[in-house]
């Protein structure tokens, strides 16, 4: 007899993935097995090895320089004269204008009878002129006065906004005021020297001769621009123009007798420089008998202290 033959078994499907290891390979699980082992079996990688470095990245990276065209001359310059110029020791060319006021307001008053800096002394002679009989010598003399007075308020009107608008500490501000008092002072020396106004001191007897007005105006005018620019520089101390106040501060200071106080110091060789300037314009008009010769004197010196704002050193900026 034949043994019996037993028909084929059929296999569950279900019964044979069992059947398989759980780490054998199929069709269907691959990609879920090799994802299991990818998340399992890999060892953590460093991140921060992953990213490069930045000091690394900062090294090897080209640093650019941005290079800006040459200046030019036009350039230099414009940025030298709109710089601020520097403060210290300005004293010095304040001081050469009291010189100045006392050399002008001596000549001035020499000749005319009116100042054309201190206008105190004008406003006493305004308050006289009604009082003033008119058989006298200078009977129009609060007429001379009260010009001067106007052309001064005139003169402090205009520097002063000047200097506020263009900067009161640039060069060009600076220098553009003292250069514009040095050409109206040679415009009044002028007119004094071609005739138009009588020059000679010995002959100046008629109240009446109203061109005097042109010199008188100017000069009035040009002095307003010497105390705007004292006060732009921060000295105060300094006016240049009056001797009343500056005579005050210098007997009310708390230190007077101080070894070192610069403010006393500046005041005191103020007054004296007023001083000295009128005793040179009397002995200068008496020995030429020309009252344009202090005026071409004053406007000279004034000349050379517009040619030291020029070349006065700049204000040094600290770096912040």
């Amino acid at each position: 007899m034949s043994a019996p033959q037993h028909p084929d078994k059929v296999v569950n499907p279900h019964d044979a993935e069992e059947a398989k290891p759980p780490h054998a390979p199929s069709s269907t699980g691959f990609v879920a097995v090799s994802s299991w082992n990818m998340t399992t079996q890999m060892p953590p990688q460093d991140k921060t090895s992953s990213k490069p470095s930045l000091e690394k990245h900062s090294l090897e990276k080209p640093i650019m320089i941005s290079q800006q065209p040459p200046q030019t001359l036009l350039d230099r310059s414009q940025r030298y004269m709109t710089a601020e110029v520097s403060t210290a020791h300005a004293d010095i060319l304040f001081l050469w204008c009291c010189f100045i006021s006392g050399l002008v307001d001596s000549t001035i008053y020499n000749a005319f009878g009116t100042f054309v800096s201190m206008q105190t002394g004008n406003t006493i002679f305004l308050g006289l002129g009604g009082a003033t009989p008119h058989d006298t010598s200078k009977p129009y003399g609060w007429a001379k006065s009260f010009v001067s007075i106007g052309c001064f308020c005139l003169g402090c009107l205009t520097f002063s906004h000047a200097t506020r608008f263009f900067g009161k500490l640039r060069r060009v501000t600076i220098v553009a005021s003292f250069l514009a008092q040095t050409l109206i002072i040679f415009v009044a020396a002028t007119v004094v020297e071609v005739g138009v106004v009588v020059g000679s001191l010995n002959k100046i007897t008629d109240d009446i001769d109203w061109w005097t007005i042109i010199p008188i105006a100017l000069l009035s005018f040009q002095s307003a621009g010497q105390i705007v620019g004292s006060r732009a520089v921060n000295l105060s101390e300094l006016p240049t123009v009056v001797l009343t106040s500056m005579l005050h501060d210098i007997f009310t200071d708390q230190k007077l007798v101080a070894r070192d106080n610069v403010k006393r110091n500046r005041r005191v060789l103020a007054f004296f420089a007023i001083l000295i300037g009128a005793i040179c314009g009397g002995f200068i008009g008496e020995g030429t008998d020309q009252m344009q010769v202090p005026l071409w004197i004053a406007g000279g010196i004034k000349f050379a202290i517009t040619l030291a704002w020029a070349f006065w050193p700049e204000q040094k900026t600290s770096a912040v």
